[in-house]
């Protein structure tokens, strides 16, 4: 199966260098569901690689021949998927701001009836758990049903280093244990919704929502 991993935060500046703290989580969050099991592939979205423009237009608000590549090419990506994995710092008690204008660029039917993860992240003793609050009710709407378990990783600074490794090496163990423990989750819903999708199209019983909002008005 195939996972992308949404990297909700364009600081690239965080201290203590060389890597972003956002990147690190990524990055050992891209380690543990590709050592479940061998034919599993994982591609960080970095939000620093994107162009998302200075006024927000979504992907799906462009006639079809003028999308523009680059939203037209993550799309595809989103599309294809079978699970996300969603990292956020917490600005104000809430998600990354980041990480909402990239998603809110693509549709719900890209991301629906496949599961995320939520996984937050933070420099202080918190990690981020007030952020997922909002973010259980904005993938639900997105229609990439989160998982029950989730990650949050105070000091984050402190755990990782720039290539997503435990800084201390007896408590790589522990961390794999605890992070994991919403990976499995993950995967298994990840291949349970790719079994029924193969069995039984999902839009043959409730069709996607692609013109107007009257779509989801009742009668």
């Amino acid at each position: 199966m195939h996972f992308l991993i949404f990297l909700g935060s364009v600081r690239d500046s965080t201290p203590p260098r060389p890597a972003r703290l956002g990147l690190r989580v990524s990055r050992a969050c891209e380690k543990l569901i590709a050592s479940q099991h061998s034919t599993h592939t994982v591609e960080i979205i970095d939000p620093l690689n994107y162009d998302f423009g200075d006024v927000f237009k979504p992907e799906f608000a462009y006639h079809r021949s003028k999308v523009p590549e680059h939203l037209s090419e993550l799309a595809d990506k989103i599309k294809r998927a079978d699970g996300y994995v969603m990292v956020s710092p917490e600005y104000n008690h809430s998600m990354s701001p980041a990480l909402a204008n990239m998603l809110n660029h693509f549709g719900s039917s890209l991301f629906s009836y496949k599961p995320s993860a939520i996984v937050t992240y933070s420099a202080g003793q918190w990690g981020g758990a007030r952020a997922a609050v909002s973010m259980r009710t904005f993938l639900s709407e997105l229609g990439c049903l989160p998982v029950s378990a989730m990650i949050h990783i105070p000091k984050a600074q402190e755990v990782f280093d720039e290539h997503g490794v435990v800084t201390d090496e007896s408590e790589q163990a522990q961390w794999d244990s605890y992070m994991n423990r919403t990976m499995h989750q993950l995967i298994w819903w990840a291949d349970g919704a790719l079994q029924q999708r193969e069995k039984l199209d999902p839009t043959s019983l409730a069709q996607a929502f692609k013109n107007d909002p009257s779509q989801r008005n009742a009668p």
